[in-house]
């Protein structure tokens, strides 16, 4: 599907992170992870967003600029139903077509955990995550202090109409993927088990390395 809207202005990705690091400051909101049908309307879109996305930083030793700053949406079952909802709108898709196109979000969620992310660094090759010369790496852990690696990292080379307007912290000046992480993953003495499941207390995105580390945080609702 061709980008059929414009470009954000520069300012909206800051104003919309702002409005984001205010959030942070005030508390996070906590999150379901329990799936079934939503009421959302396009106009709901912007909200649903800030609830699933978290902001980190990591600076350096001067304090005076960033080794990283992230950005992260967790596109859960919560969140597709939301963006499809904003998605279909803005598409004047018919109703057949958002329900495609909602079966088959819906469908990625129980495959895979997948993060929309968006990344400053001190130096762009740093960044570059897919790299042997990244100078950081990515986990989700759980409650438990269970860690996987994303099964893939796919870099958004130049991230259009779709990813700004959707995802506005996006900007020129950061480095923007999509992170997927399995379900299920292998522990030694318990097993194969589910990553996030209905007893999941909370969840982290972990960027690490040798220049420092940051936790997004995700609190569930129990």
């Amino acid at each position: 599907m061709s980008d059929r809207r414009a470009h954000l202005p520069r300012a909206a990705g800051t104003t919309w992170l702002a409005a984001a690091l205010a959030v942070t400051a005030c508390g996070q909101p906590r999150v379901s992870l329990r799936e079934g049908p939503r009421a959302y309307t396009a106009q709901r879109y912007d909200d649903v967003l800030r609830r699933w996305t978290r902001v980190g930083h990591d600076y350096s030793l001067q304090g005076f600029e960033d080794q990283i700053a992230a950005t992260a949406t967790y596109e859960s079952w919560d969140f597709r139903w939301a963006y499809v909802v904003r998605y279909a709108d803005d598409f004047r898709l018919s109703t057949a077509e958002r329900t495609r196109l909602l079966e088959t979000s819906l469908g990625a969620a129980r495959q895979e955990h997948e993060f929309y992310v968006a990344i400053y660094t001190t130096s762009r090759r740093w960044g570059e995550l897919t790299r042997p010369t990244s100078a950081w790496r990515v986990l989700l852990v759980d409650d438990h202090q269970h860690e996987v690696a994303p099964v893939a990292v796919e870099p958004i080379r130049r991230a259009g109409a779709l990813e700004r307007t959707y995802f506005p912290y996006t900007t020129v000046w950061r480095q923007a993927f999509r992170i997927r992480f399995p379900r299920r993953v292998q522990v030694a003495g318990e097993g194969d088990i589910e990553l996030l499941n209905p007893n999941t207390r909370f969840f982290i995105l972990r960027f690490s390395g040798p220049l420092g580390h940051t936790d997004l945080v995700w609190d569930v609702e129990r």
